[in-house]
């Protein structure tokens, strides 16, 4: 049985993000002094993008077809390596650039404590039997610990600067966690079934939890993202 939580759950924080996406184009145009009328065609364009971007997701997994896994290669894959090559090309582009440089450390490191509270919901999707528990922290899921620590990481750069190798190593150790847990929820699909029958992972082909794929998307975004600020800003 689906927990409340957990259904509804999932799209508030997808939806979430995609706010946040459209303020950090508003607050790093505006630190970067973009002209006023071209700020609003931004900030506009990012909006339509992300509304566009939940849309086509969200009409995908409703036609069913996210479901035929009989189908080779399966259309939930496609769909989730889509998504992840959109943040990957947006994070790259001219607007990943601009993000990177406008907008303050604090908020590149704190912007991925979302993913504290998805591995909560993980978790309790998994205790109910929706998800399957390899890929919660009682399986090989520990991408909990990149949510706490860019709460803790994040606030203290509020205050006050840190080492660049802690940044560094940071941003590392959070790539790689998601890597890991990206990996586990292939190993797990129909294809694979690298853990067992048991431990299938069907629930990203129905919606709302299809949007499984904008947290993965924008968890790597906001990896590449610090990766491009530090590449360019060397003053600490």
């Amino acid at each position: 049985m689906e927990a409340t939580s957990v259904r509804f759950g999932i799209p508030a924080l997808a939806i979430l993000l995609a706010g946040l996406l459209v303020c950090g184009v508003a607050h790093a145009e505006a630190r970067l002094g973009t002209e006023a009328r071209l700020r609003v065609r931004r900030i506009v364009s990012a909006a339509i993008g992300v509304v566009l971007y939940l849309g086509v997701i969200a009409a995908v997994a409703l036609t069913g077809v996210l479901a035929r896994v009989e189908l080779l290669p399966p259309p939930f894959v496609l769909l989730a390596l889509s998504a992840l090559g959109v943040a990957l090309a947006v994070a790259l582009s001219p607007v990943g650039a601009r993000l990177a440089r406008g907008l303050p450390l604090w908020a590149l490191i704190g912007f991925q404590a979302f993913r504290f509270p998805l591995e909560l919901l993980m978790h309790r999707a998994a205790n109910d039997g929706l998800m399957p528990s390899v890929m919660s922290w009682n399986g090989y899921n520990f991408d909990i610990v990149s949510g706490v620590s860019a709460l803790l990481l994040g606030g203290v750069l509020l205050f006050r600067t840190v080492p660049r190798w802690l940044v560094v190593t940071w941003n590392s150790l959070g790539s790689v966690l998601l890597a890991v847990i990206a990996a586990v929820a292939i190993a797990a699909s129909p294809v694979f079934r690298a853990f067992g029958d048991d431990q299938i992972n069907l629930w990203v082909t129905r919606f709302p939890y299809t949007w499984m794929a904008v947290m993965v998307a924008a968890a790597l975004f906001g990896h590449v993202l610090l990766a491009r600020r530090l590449r360019v800003d060397r003053s600490w």
